[in-house]
């Protein structure tokens, strides 16, 4: 069953929202622990950097696998 374009983005967007909130989290968390300390939006900078290529990562991904096993 192939998913539509439209869905695949949703569910990309679902995936990369959630493992954002984790990395900011774990950010916020270890920084400290190994002697980096930031502010709230250089968090949220950094982590919305690797968010952005984690989310067109992911949607190439889900588009390109099901084009390949056709």
């Amino acid at each position: 069953m192939r998913q539509s374009r439209s869905f695949s983005a949703v569910e990309a967007a679902t995936n990369v929202i959630l493992g954002w909130m984790i990395a900011l989290i774990t950010q916020a968390l270890i920084f400290p622990v190994v002697g980096l300390q930031v502010m709230l939006w250089q968090h949220l900078t950094l982590s919305g950097a690797f968010t952005a290529v984690s989310f067109l990562r992911s949607h190439v991904l889900r588009r390109l696998f099901p084009w390949r096993t056709c």
